[in-house]
């Protein structure tokens, strides 16, 4: 496994310097765990999601070769930032489905057939995505740690190894933020 690590690592500093045979020789290194980043993304979604796992993906993929240019510290680095797309684009889809369903599409669809269960995991999606955004303002570590481990799937040592920070200060902050957030979002989610 660490010869697969430092080859993703290596493939990524060579795309980023512009080859783009390095991009070809990656994505089958990569894409595994992609796949496995957005599954567990859409297992925490209603199963009627309107959004596919391939969709995610692909979505996540074109978003992330846009970043060629960025300076890859290593593969963690990479899962890290795919994380951090993957979220924006679920948050971008809960948004534009709340839009829709407040009238922005302008379509009439009777009451039993409203997907209200998607309408709830959209806004607690939307709610936790204000709750990190305002997390980031108090304490960018703790916003940071709870973007890698919901929605990376990384473990504490990976965390630690990304932020370089100690595994037991990634589990302290985790249960500290996960705290504030619960608290935030639960207001966030009550007070519509």
């Amino acid at each position: 496994m660490p010869a697969v690590t430092e080859e993703i690592t290596q493939l990524l500093a060579t795309w980023s310097e512009g080859d783009p045979q390095a991009l070809e020789r990656l994505v089958p290194l990569v894409y595994p765990e992609l796949r496995r980043m957005a599954r567990r993304q859409m297992a925490r979604e209603d199963p009627n999601h309107t959004l596919q796992t391939s969709a995610l993906i692909n979505e996540a993929y074109l978003k992330l070769i846009d970043r060629q240019q960025t300076d890859w510290q290593d593969r963690a680095h990479f899962y890290a930032v795919a994380a951090q797309v993957m979220r924006h684009i679920l948050i971008d889809h809960a948004r534009r489905h709340l839009y829709d369903k407040r009238g922005g599409g302008a379509q009439h669809v009777p009451l039993e057939e409203a997907d209200i269960k998607e309408d709830g995991r959209a806004a607690e999606l939307v709610a936790l995505d204000e709750a990190l955004n305002a997390l980031v303002k108090l304490d960018p570590r703790r916003s940071r740690i709870v973007e890698l481990k919901f929605f990376a799937g990384l473990n504490a040592e990976e965390i630690g190894e990304v932020m370089n920070i100690s595994p037991s200060t990634v589990q302290r902050e985790w249960r500290a933020a996960k705290a504030w957030l619960r608290h935030t979002v639960s207001g966030q989610i009550t007070s519509d």
